[in-house]
């Protein structure tokens, strides 16, 4: 499991702004070691996001992805208060869930 993201969400009127710095290496499987091996493919296959358990995004991402990636998106319907949850799935099958608070 990765590090904790650092997750901001904040509500203008009816709109929530999401934007999430996610900690991740993201290999893409082409990369060579100071060896000469090949560095194995490590990254992130599946991004989703819920409001209060409402499924808000949901996203496949591959090994073009760069290292750390930050995902900014936004959707109707949310408020202050509200709990925004986010969740990878990498291709090793490690898993991460982070959640905040609506400002």
């Amino acid at each position: 499991m990765g590090d904790p993201m650092k997750i901001r969400a904040k509500a203008n009127g009816d709109e929530v702004e999401v934007k999430v710095l996610m900690s991740h290496e993201m290999e893409t499987g082409q990369r060579k070691a100071a060896d000469g091996s090949l560095v194995p493919a490590w990254f992130i296959q599946s991004v989703s996001a819920k409001c209060n358990d409402k499924l808000v995004l949901q996203a496949n991402w591959g090994p073009a992805v760069s290292k750390n990636p930050f995902l900014s998106f936004s959707f109707k319907g949310g408020k202050a208060g509200d709990t925004v949850d986010v969740t990878w799935t990498d291709n090793k099958g490690d898993t991460r869930t982070d959640k905040t608070k609506v400002a």
